[in-house]
């Protein structure tokens, strides 16, 4: 059977969604905080975590945050008292794959645990967010090391363009604006503008590109943002 690692520390959630859960057909762990979610994870092995974000000591963002850290790869539904389409953003960036608002219709939760379960690990991109190394023609960046090659020389870039470069090539062919890469690379407590992710930009062209007036691995996109617009494949 399917199971459910259900993490929140109100009693009175766990106690009515657990019953339910189970009888939907899932077998289902409870967990009341952060540490105790990871020590679960762990133990229990679960098919997918529902993880309220407001918990004691360490919060439901600092563990899906160690959890994708550690190449996990377990489908993770947040729940959150706190809405707004600028929330379901920054979650999704930091690796969770469905967003749900308390308070929530318990079956709603279900239909949402079921489409991420269908989804799974074959959902497009998620092979290369986790991929240890990503590659697209001679250019290789290995996320271990930070480190990326082309031509097998190692180019050498700031820390900052490296995480922009892995970002931009676990998303190929995708457009990306400026605030969603600030707030996948610098963080949405960042304050910085978008002048720096164009800083960033320039810093990578300057280095991949052959010609970085007439980019053809990042390119623009008027109005919207940026793409890396080669094939990317792991390993």
């Amino acid at each position: 059977m399917t199971t459910i690692l259900l993490v929140d520390d109100e009693a009175a959630i766990t106690e009515n969604l657990a019953p339910l859960l189970r009888r939907a057909g899932f077998t289902v762990a409870v967990a009341d905080d952060g540490e105790d979610a990871l020590a679960r994870l762990a133990s229990v092995q679960p098919d997918l975590v529902v993880l309220d974000v407001l918990l004691p000591g360490l919060d439901g963002r600092a563990v899906l945050r160690k959890v994708r850290q550690e190449r996990r790869q377990v489908p993770i539904i947040l729940l959150t008292q706190v809405g707004g389409s600028g929330e379901r953003t920054m979650a999704l960036e930091e690796g969770a794959d469905d967003y749900l608002n308390k308070p929530f219709d318990p079956y709603e939760l279900v239909a949402r645990i079921r489409a991420v379960l269908r989804r799974g690990a074959t959902r497009p991109g998620t092979a290369l967010r986790d991929a240890q190394r990503l590659r697209s023609g001679n250019l290789v960046l290995d996320r271990a090391s930070q480190r990326v090659f082309q031509a097998d020389r190692e180019v050498p870039l700031t820390p900052r363009a490296t995480l922009l470069l892995a970002y931009l090539m676990s998303h190929p062919d995708q457009v990306l604006t400026r605030e969603r890469l600030i707030e996948a690379v610098w963080g949405w407590s960042f304050q910085t503008g978008t002048r720096s992710v164009d800083t960033r930009i320039a810093e990578l062209r300057r280095a991949l590109e052959r010609d970085s007036a007439a980019p053809q691995l990042i390119t623009t996109v008027a109005g919207l943002g940026y793409r890396f617009s080669a094939p990317v494949q792991s390993g």
